[in-house]
C-alpha cells in the first residue's frame, strides 16, 4: 500500500481497520528489505554439489557424511524385489525418483493418478490382475485420499491388497516447513500406526535401502497388506526430466499478473495450491495492493474450486474468481459437476493449465495431451454456462473482461509453459492473518 492511501486509510478507520493496515504496511516495508538483503539461496543441484564436496573433506570421518540415494539404485532394486509397477502423484521429497521412473519406467508400468486414492485403488487392480505388489508413491499431505480405500479394500482384514507406500514426509518433526506441513508431518507416523500399516524412514544410502525393502517384502509376502517408507527431504540425489520445449507463449506468472490486471477491486479471489497462490502473493506485493481479496489455498489441493463456491452461493452480488491449476482440478473433478448443477451466477472458474505438476517436478497431467483432452468438454458436460479458451496476453485481457460481465459458472482455460523462477518466495504472513483480512474483505458488501 502505498503511503498516500495508507495516511487516507488511518484517517478514516475503524480500529480493526487500523490493526490491519499497520500490519500490511509493516509486513509488506519488511518484505521488500529482506529480498534486497538477502543473498541468492544456492538451488538442490548447487547444495548436492558442495555436500559431494565437503564428503570429500571428511576424508574418513563417515559420521560427517551426507548420503544421497541415486534414484537409478533404488529402481534397480525394486525391480530385484519383483516390484515394477509405479502409480501415484508426484511429491516435491519424491521428485527425483518420480522423475525417473516418468523417465525410465515403460508406459504400461507407469500412471501418474488423478489423486492418491485411485493410486490404490489402481494398484490394488493391478495385484488382482498380476499377483504383485506394486508401488505407490504420494505426499503425506495425500495420506487423507488413500484412508478410504486403504481401509476398505486393501488391508489384510478386508481384501489383503500387498503394496508399498513411498510417502514424501514433509513436515518432518524438526525440520522447517511450511505450517500446514508441519501439522501434517508430525501427525504422519500417528496416522500410519491407527491405520494399522508398518512403516519406516527410507534410509539415504544404498545398504539401508536394500534393507528397508527386504523388511517391506517379507512383511508384505508373509501378511499380505501395505508396507510404507517414509522419505525425508534430500534423501535422493538429483535427477531432472529433459526440458519441454514451450508450446504456448506465456508463463503461469505472466498469466496471472494479466487476470489480476483486470479483475475489478471487489472481485473475490481464491488461489489453487502450489506456486500460484506463491505468485499471486508476490505481484501484489509488487503492486502494493494488500493481500485481502485473495484467499491462498496452501494446503488441500484440489479444493480451491469447492471452497470458492462455498464463498459465491453465499455471496451472490460478488463476483467469485476461482483461480485453478490443471492437476489440482484434475484430483478432485467431480467438483466441476456439482458447480455446473448448482449454477451460481457469479462463479467464474480460470484454469491456468501447463500440462504438469509444475510445483512438484513437472511430471506430465493428463490436461497435456492438448489433442485429446478437453476441458471445455467437461464442463460443458457437467452444467458451466460457457467456456473459453486463451493463450496469448490479449486474448486473456479481454477473456477476463468478458467473464466479468458473463452469467456463470462459466470456465476460462488459460494454456501455458511450464516453470517458474527460481527466486520465487512464499508467502510471509501466517494463514489466520490472511484467513482474518480476507473475512474482513468479504464483508465489505453482501
Amino acid at each position: 500500500m502505498s503511503s498516500l492511501k495508507f495516511a487516507k486509510f488511518l484517517l478514516s478507520g475503524k480500529q480493526s481497520d487500523l490493526t490491519r493496515c499497520c500490519r500490511r504496511f509493516v509486513h509488506q516495508s519488511s518484505v521488500v528489505l529482506q529480498k534486497q538483503s538477502e543473498p541468492p539461496k544456492p538451488g538442490p543441484e548447487q547444495q548436492y554439489e558442495d555436500q559431494k564436496i565437503r564428503n570429500e573433506q571428511a576424508g574418513e570421518l563417515t559420521e560427517l557424511v551426507r548420503d544421497f540415494l541415486d534414484p537409478a539404485v533404488f529402481y534397480n532394486q525394486l525391480k530385484v524385489k519383483g516390484i515394477d509397477f509405479f502409480c501415484g502423484v508426484p511429491d516435491s521429497l519424491l521428485k527425483d525418483f518420480c522423475a525417473y521412473v516418468t523417465k525410465n519406467a515403460p508406459s504400461t508400468n507407469h500412471v501418474i493418478t488423478a489423486n492418491e486414492g485411485n493410486a490404490i485403488a489402481l494398484a490394488s487392480g493391478y495385484h488382482l490382475a498380476t499377483g504383485k505388489s506394486a508401488v505407490v508413491y504420494l505426499q503425506n499431505s495425500g495420506l487423507g485420499n488413500t484412508v478410504n480405500p486403504l481401509m476398505s479394500l486393501a488391508v489384510p482384514a478386508v481384501y489383503s491388497i500387498p503394496m508399498l507406500l513411498l510417502i514424501g514426509w514433509r513436515g518432518e518433526p524438526g525440520k522447517r516447513d511450511e505450517p500446514q506441513h508441519r501439522v501434517q508431518g508430525q501427525a504422519t507416523p500417528g496416522l500410519l500406526a491407527a491405520l494399522g500399516i508398518p512403516f519406516q524412514p527410507l534410509p539415504d544410502y544404498e545398504e539401508g535401502a536394500e534393507l528397508a525393502l527386504q523388511s517391506a517384502r517379507h512383511y508384505m509376502d508373509l501378511s499380505k497388506g501395505p508396507y510404507a517408507l517414509l522419505v525425508k527431504r534430500q534423501t535422493f540425489s538429483p535427477y531432472k526430466l529433459p526440458k519441454i520445449t514451450p508450446v504456448f507463449p506465456l508463463s503461469r506468472e505472466d498469466a496471472l499478473k494479466v487476470i489480476v490486471d483486470n479483475l475489478g477491486t471487489k472481485d473475490i479471489v481464491v488461489g489453487t495450491t502450489g506456486m500460484l497462490s506463491r505468485e499471486l502473493y508476490e505481484y501484489r506485493v509488487s503492486k502494493e495492493d494488500g493481500h485481502e481479496r485473495d484467499f491462498l489455498t496452501v494446503g488441500s489441493m484440489g479444493h480451491a474450486s469447492s471452497i470458492s463456491l462455498g464463498i459465491a452461493m453465499q455471496k451472490p452480488k460478488r463476483q467469485v474468481f476461482c483461480l485453478d491449476g490443471d492437476g489440482a482440478v484434475l484430483m478432485h473433478m467431480g467438483t466441476m459437476a456439482t458447480i455446473g448443477q448448482r449454477g451460481p451466477a457469479n462463479f467464474k472458474h480460470i484454469i491456468v493449465n501447463n500440462g504438469a505438476h509444475d510445483s512438484v517436478g513437472g511430471q506430465p497431467t493428463d490436461a497435456g495431451n492438448h489433442n485429446g483432452f478437453d476441458f471445455g468438454a467437461i464442463a460443458k458436460g457437467c452444467g458451466y454456462k460457457d467456456y473459453i479458451l486463451a493463450i496469448n496476453p490479449e486474448d486473456v485481457a479481454a477473456a477476463v473482461a468478458k467473464l466479468r460481465s458473463m452469467e456463470g459458472p462459466v470456465l476460462l482455460e488459460i494454456k501455458i509453459k511450464t516453470g517458474a523462477r527460481h527466486d520465487l518466495g512464499r508467502p510471509k504472513t501466517k494463514p489466520l492473518e490472511n484467513k482474518e483480512d480476507f473475512m474482513h474483505f468479504l464483508a465489505l458488501s453482501k
